[in-house]
């Protein structure tokens, strides 16, 4: 089978992510790997926590704590929430680690070596308030293009041009407020991003109609732009260091790489952190080097991460002239919004997810951001609508045809899966249906179709409540004992192949599903067309339980506590 290589945009390390950073990237990803995996697939999903750059720093100085203490602690906040959330990552690695701080600088080498890196004096903003060069992220101001008043440096978040902080108008200290600002001149380094046009053109232009048009669109637009030499390099205490045997004078001011030049290569470094804990059997090379027609690699991404994971990096790929991975297919998602406003980590607005778990289980929240996925454009989350779709998809179609199909056979066949008779016309049917529907359901995962998978996933549950309703075995009952036993039996094989189709979903309670069942050799991965035909997997005399409930209605109470904590409109 094909080997799958599967990266997530990286969560920055200043604080528990919002639900938009969740199903924006770590979330559809672990969807799609746990769907390979099943498939037969050799899978390789990695992520880490992006800890360079100033508002590290910064947030470490307002814990009172050194940075790297502060990083490693806040590293272990996020992975506990995700390890909440039920992402299967292969490894969880950090930016800050020596394996990236290696990989950045076997980069910056070659691309210097090979004429795309060059140093250059350039004024840059200093702020005698402050103390310090401002990082282009902590100057704000408007910004030139679309007037939005909150522009960073760097990028407006609100048009995503691309920016330099002499860019903005009326710019201002992002730490103090100042706008007491000075140009003052220092040495960085530049990626020559203009020598390198016209090669990512010619890489991007090749995958025209394979991308999704949002990631193809984003590209261009900036290609359309031009592409410009970059600085690569900051004046922090925090980061990759620049090699001093290549750039004696910067590495001794105390240079490092800009946090969006060295955070894609971690990658590669977390890819190296995940092998380097087992060398004898793994190797992070056999995943990236020289592997173009072994391995297919999927990025994960919000489409502001888009610019610098289609045209940044791989430009960096392209000037190292070494044979490394390059994305074959880039997921780009818009934004989910929060009552049609943005999240927003730093002014604390919507749902963040250690709040979501404390309120409800992880399958709620991974089910329902899957089924909104901002994909074709934004998609809006508003408590009404969590409400509903919980109340209808979970615990109404599913859960109740769970509890239902269990708990009235066991009351009236005791507690194992009744035999009944032979399977008639209303069996073939729903089996024909089924295997149409999983088809289907298949399709758009292979696809990347995570709205139309849902979609799809959700007809295969409802259909077992149609041929429950058409069966009605509570009333078979009455008249045709066997025949009652039939529709339960066929009923509980339709309750497994939920738990082993909804897996990419819903894992915990999958696993609960299946659990039901005591089978000796339950070690399916996958349904088979042929399978969902029969559903005879389980077969009669299997002993089972009935499980708690799966998914809790939510009441009007509910719906109003959790509008009163979070707020029922965006700000």
């Amino acid at each position: 089978m094909a080997r799958h290589l599967i990266t997530s945009a990286l969560p920055y390390i200043n604080g528990i992510k919002h639900l938009g950073n969740m199903v924006g990237s770590m979330l559809p990803a672990d969807v799609y790997s746990r769907y390979l995996r099943q498939r037969g697939h050799d899978v390789l999903y990695i992520c880490a926590t992006d800890e360079h750059g100033t508002p590290a720093e910064l947030a470490a100085k307002e814990q009172g704590l050194p940075v790297a203490d502060f990083c490693a602690q806040a590293h272990d906040a996020q992975k506990a929430v995700y390890d909440g959330f039920a992402l299967a990552f292969d490894y969880f690695g950090r930016s800050s680690s020596a394996q990236n701080v290696e990989i950045t600088q076997h980069f910056a080498r070659k691309l210097h070596e090979n004429g795309f890196i060059e140093e250059r004096a350039i004024r840059q903003v200093y702020s005698p308030t402050d103390g310090r060069f401002l990082p282009d992220r902590y100057v704000e101001g408007t910004c030139p293009h679309c007037g939005y008043d909150k522009a960073r440096g760097d990028q407006c978040e609100n048009c995503t041009r691309v920016l330099d902080p002499t860019d903005l108008i009326n710019p201002r200290s992002a730490i103090s407020g100042s706008t007491d600002l000075e140009v003052r001149e220092t040495k960085h380094l530049f990626l020559l991003q203009s020598k390198l046009q016209r090669e990512v053109m010619e890489w991007v232009a090749r995958h025209d109609g394979v991308w999704p048009h949002l990631a193809s669109s984003i590209a261009h637009k900036w290609l359309t732009e031009g592409l410009h030499d970059r600085a690569i390099t900051r004046d922090l205490d925090w980061g990759v260091p620049v090699p001093a045997d290549t750039w004696p004078e910067l590495a001794a001011e105390g240079k490092v790489f800009y946090v969006w030049f060295d955070a894609p290569i971690e990658y590669l470094g977390s890819t190296k952190e995940w092998s380097d804990q087992d060398p004898e059997n793994r190797d992070w090379k056999s995943w990236w080097y020289d592997v173009d027609d072994e391995v297919r690699y999927t990025q994960f991404m919000a489409k502001d991460n888009v610019p610098f994971h289609t045209v940044m990096f791989p430009a960096t790929e392209l000037g190292i002239r070494e044979p490394w991975k390059k994305v074959d297919f880039v997921k780009a998602f818009n934004w989910l919004t929060y009552y049609g406003g943005k999240f927003s980590t730093s002014q604390k607005r919507g749902v963040f997810t250690d709040q979501a778990l404390e309120i409800l289980p992880a399958d709620y929240w991974r089910y329902f951001l899957i089924a909104n996925a901002p994909e074709s454009d934004d998609s809006s989350f508003t408590w009404e609508h969590f409400t509903a779709t919980v109340n209808k998809d979970l615990a109404d179609t599913l859960g109740n045809f769970v509890n239902r199909v269990l708990s009235f056979s066991k009351k009236r066949f005791g507690e194992e899966v009744p035999a009944g008779g032979e399977p008639g016309e209303a069996e073939a049917k729903l089996g024909e249906q089924i295997a149409e529907l999983l088809a289907e359901y298949e399709g758009h995962m292979e696809a990347l179709q995570f709205r139309k998978a849902a979609a799809a996933l959700r007809a295969l549950w409802s259909a077992g409540n149609s041929y429950l309703e058409e069966k009605a075995p509570w009333l078979e009952i009455k008249t045709d004992k066997d025949g009652a036993a039939l529709t339960l039996r066929t009923a509980m094989n339709l309750i497994h192949l939920y738990a082993v189709v909804s897996e990419p979903f819903i894992p915990t309670t999958a696993a609960a599903m299946r659990q039901a069942f005591s089978l000796k050799d339950d070690t399916a991965t996958w349904v088979s067309a042929d399978e969902a035909k029969s559903l005879t997997a389980v077969a009669a005399g299997t002993p089972f339980t009935v499980p708690p409930v799966l998914f809790a209605k939510l009441t009007d109470e509910d719906l109003q506590t959790y509008k009163e904590r979070f707020g029922g409109e965006a700000a």
